[in-house]
């Protein structure tokens, strides 16, 4: 089998790859690193079964090869690049979209599409399901990030009907592990670079504001399992467990040993009050959920950050938001 995963350098694309790559995969991975890392994949450089290719997904893309399956993972995604990078986000989410899902058509592959829980907005049903349609602001600073992907999986249902496109959609929920940007403004970044550089560790709002997070090996697991299946409306991937944000910095100090001092902070537009998924699609079609505990993957969160630190790639004015 031949993937192309697009945004295969950034946070979760460069742990796909190793994915599919352990599974005996061709990889081919697209990124232009507006956002994504060499370092992230610079391990793969030797492996013969993986290639790189540098291209903007929002322009035409031409594949020579065949290729059996598209992964479509490029996009800006962190709420620091919703204003650093808004017109490329929504570019990507349009432009990308439409490119690669033309590139599926035309090599006749399976296509997956990576959407977020962004979709749902700040929720009003709770925990969310796939079938609410979601409570977002078009106009709002997140809205770039939250339309685009809305009208990829748009596109991504058109191609589905018009064209017979074998189609998958996964609405990702908050996902951490190795790799994560230092600087990207979510808030596990946010707390372990203060926590292991003596900075204050900043909350957003009173800090009860929740969040579920999912460790990456589980994510990437799910999102094999959504792509071998035959799927084809979004699927939930995300851990169904809530903890508060003040309760996540506190847990970060006491991993970390850190001495910092917890700050609060006014809450940002937008910003979600309560985010969980439901996972009833995911259990009974894909017999998926998510395994590695919250404090296991902390330890080995914070261990990668703590190299990152060591190595001087972290920059000192960190964007915050509690996603």
């Amino acid at each position: 089998m031949r993937a192309l995963v697009t945004g295969g350098g950034g946070f979760i694309g460069s742990h796909l790859c190793d994915f599919l790559l352990a599974k005996g995969w061709t990889v081919v991975c697209m990124d232009n690193f507006i956002t994504g890392s060499e370092r992230n994949i610079a391990h793969l450089s030797s492996n013969p079964s993986f290639q790189l290719i540098r291209h903007d997904v929002s322009t035409f893309i031409d594949l020579e090869s065949s290729v059996d399956c598209i992964l479509h993972f490029a996009s800006p995604a962190s709420p620091a690049d919703f204003q650093r990078l808004p017109i490329q986000i929504l570019k990507v989410g349009a432009l990308g979209t439409h490119n690669t899902l033309g590139l599926a058509k035309a090599k006749k592959a399976k296509y997956l599409l990576a959407s977020t829980s962004e979709v749902y907005g700040d929720p009003e049903v709770h925990p969310q399901p796939e079938s609410y349609w979601g409570h977002v602001n078009p106009i709002g600073i997140r809205g770039v990030y939250d339309e685009a992907k809305r009208f990829a999986e748009a596109m991504t249902m058109a191609y589905h009907r018009i064209h017979a496109v074998e189609t998958r959609i996964v609405r990702i929920f908050n996902t951490y592990g190795p790799r994560m940007r230092p600087d990207d403004g979510r808030i596990i970044p946010n707390l372990a670079t203060q926590a292991l550089t003596g900075q204050p560790l900043t909350v957003y709002g009173d800090g009860s504001q929740t969040r579920s997070f999912c460790h990456v090996s589980d994510l990437v697991e799910g999102i094999y399992r959504l792509m071998e299946s035959n799927q084809n409306q979004p699927v939930n991937l995300g851990n169904p467990k809530e903890i508060t944000v003040l309760e996540l910095a506190q847990k970060i100090k006491e991993i970390s040993g850190s001495k910092s001092e917890i700050v609060f902070h006014p809450l940002p537009a937008d910003d979600p009050k309560r985010r969980c998924p439901d996972l009833t699609r995911a259990r009974t079609l894909l017999h998926w959920e998510p395994r590695v505990p919250v404090e296991e993957g902390l330890r080995e969160t914070l261990d990668y950050f703590r190299k990152v630190v060591q190595a001087g790639n972290v920059s000192s004015g960190l964007a915050g938001a509690s996603r």
